[in-house]
Formats: C-alpha cells, sequence, structure tokens
C-alpha cells in the first residue's frame, strides 16, 4: 500500500468500532489535503482523525492510535507528542489539581527518569498511590513548553505491581556565557484547546486550525561554555524569574509597541552575555530549565554578538 493508503487503513480500524467509514473516502480526503493544499502528512491525518471525531461526537481518547496500537517504553524514550504507549512506572509524588476537570496529576517514574501524569475526571479511573507501582498500558503522551506528560485516558488500563522501582535522576547541569536566544522565545501565543499547548504560527495551530491563542511566556537559548554549546529552555515561570519580567507586563509591552517581538529584544539585552548555571531534565538537544543561577555579569557584547550571529 501506499503511505496515504497505509494511513488511510489505520484510520479507518481507529474507527471501526464507532462509525462505518471507507478506506477509499478517507485516503480521498489525506489525498486532497497533501497533494492539492500541500499539507504535511502527520498535519492532513490530524485533520481527518479531527473529522471524524466531529462526526462520530467522540473525544480523541475515545479511540486508539492505528498503527499496531500502544508500544512498551520507557520514560525516557517518550519525545514525540499524541503517541499511545505502555508504561511501567512508580508514583513519586502528587500535586494539588488545579482545576476540576483534573482527577489526580503527578509525577511517575522509571529506571530512566521522570514524567507528568494526568488523569482526567471524566475518564472515571481508579485513583492512583504515591509509591506504588503501576503497569499503565494506553497512555497518550503530550508535550507542553518542550517538557513531555502522559495522559491517562478512559481506555487506560491499570494495574497495580507487587514490586519496587528505583527512580532514575535524567537531570543535568550545565554552565557558559549566554550567547542567543533563539526564535519563538518572548511572547507567543498557545492554542487554547484543551489537552493542546501547542505553539501557534501566524494565529493557526497545526492541529486546530486558526484559533484565538493563549498568551505564554518562553526562551529558548543557547549556552557556550567555550569548548561546546548547549540549548535550554525556560518555561513561563522560569522566564520571569531570569527576566524580571511577568507575563502581564510582557503583554502590556507588546500592547504599547504594537510588536511582540519587542518582548524578546528586551530579555536579550538582559541576558546575553552573562554567565550561567542551569539544571533540569534534558529532552533531545535541550535541557529544560528547573534551576539557574548567574555566575558572572556580561562579557564583551561585541563578542557575543558575534559568536551569537555565528550560529
Amino acid at each position: 500500500m501506499t503511505d496515504l493508503r497505509t494511513h488511510a487503513a489505520e484510520i479507518a480500524e481507529q474507527f471501526s468500532d464507532h462509525l462505518d467509514v471507507d478506506e477509499d473516502d478517507i485516503e480521498e480526503r489525506l489525498d486532497n489535503l497533501v497533494n492539492e493544499y500541500k499539507v504535511p502528512v502527520d498535519e492532513a491525518r490530524r485533520s481527518v482523525v479531527n473529522h471524524y471525531l466531529d462526526e462520530a461526537g467522540l473525544e480523541r481518547d475515545a479511540i486508539r492510535a492505528g498503527g499496531g496500537g500502544s508500544q512498551a517504553v520507557e520514560v525516557s524514550d517518550i519525545d514525540e507528542d499524541e503517541q499511545w504507549v505502555d508504561i511501567t512506572v512508580k508514583l513519586v509524588e502528587l500535586w494539588e489539581p488545579r482545576s476540576d476537570s483534573i482527577s489526580q496529576v503527578g509525577l511517575l517514574g522509571d529506571e530512566s527518569g521522570t514524567i507528568k501524569f494526568v488523569s482526567f475526571t471524566t475518564s472515571e479511573l481508579p485513583e492512583l498511590k504515591e509509591g506504588s507501582v503501576y503497569s499503565l498500558q494506553n497512555v497518550v503522551t503530550d508535550e507542553y513548553q518542550g517538557r513531555y506528560s502522559v495522559k491517562l485516558n478512559r481506555t487506560t488500563t491499570i494495574t497495580e505491581l507487587d514490586e519496587d522501582i528505583e527512580v532514575g535522576d535524567d537531570s543535568v547541569s550545565v554552565e557558559g556565557a549566554f550567547v542567543d536566544i533563539q526564535s519563538g522565545s518572548g511572547l507567543i501565543k498557545r492554542c487554547p484547546e484543551e489537552g493542546c499547548t501547542r505553539v501557534l504560527q501566524n494565529g493557526r495551530c497545526s492541529e486546530h486550525g486558526n484559533v484565538e491563542g493563549e498568551f505564554d511566556l518562553r526562551i529558548k537559548g543557547v549556552l557556550d561554555n567555550g569548548n561546546e554549546v548547549q540549548e535550554i529552555i525556560f518555561n513561563k515561570e522560569m522566564t520571569e524569574e531570569l527576566t524580571g519580567i511577568t507575563l502581564e507586563e510582557a503583554k502590556q509591552m507588546a500592547m504599547d509597541a504594537l510588536d511582540t517581538t519587542i518582548v524578546a529584544d528586551e530579555m536579550a539585552e538582559d541576558v546575553l552575555g552573562r554567565y550561567y548555571r542551569v539544571s533540569g531534565p534534558t529532552l533531545g538537544r535541550y535541557v529544560l530549565v528547573n534551576e539557574f543561577e548567574q555566575l558572572t555579569g556580561p562579557v564583551d557584547a561585541e563578542a557575543v554578538l558575534i559568536k551569537a550571529r555565528s550560529m
């Protein structure tokens, strides 16, 4: 089968218990998006899946992923959004939910590291207990500000295991001069749809299309210690602490200037050329900053700019 035919067959399988769907119709929809409108295949597939979810009146977690179902992985292997996986983990810590729609939220871990989890009230799942080990089958991966998490849903199977897990520490510490703030930093907008936190590009979410985004702050930067460079990400809380600029202040700055890029420019003036030590878990090529410390003041500004422009 062609790639589109394979995607069509997998989508048909996903909805086989809910709709009378035809693989030829699905393939035609995919072909129209990919070849006529030049939409990337992954985005085209999400669009078609969303169409059938709407037609069936279903939420996304009511269907399984296509292509053979979920796969057993370690926590450190989770580096992609919207994947259905099986994990065996220990509940390290529970946090207080910030919304009535969330039943439980906390930190899970295995030998490879830790990851946040969320269980929604509507899923009506049994509650997990701190310190217990579970086999969680059919959970969905999610991404927010470069940090991955897993969502328990109504199709998740929970089995408590009579064993223990020594949870690994996946944090690292690096230091160097802050030599670059990358594109996508400063005041950004994210998709407001529940469970979706994608950064909007020109007001468009890759899954939900044109939406009225919600403002957020982040910094994607680069540290250079003279021997190697390390890319880093500060979330909203860490960005506010690093720069002293709150989200509300950033929104006001952008409104006054009629330009959101002024926020990243202001942040660059505050941090470029200074030396920092940061620590946090790794995700691909990034360190996700949980803690930071400024080591020295700014170095030669011209040298920093030359370095940044050469990257």
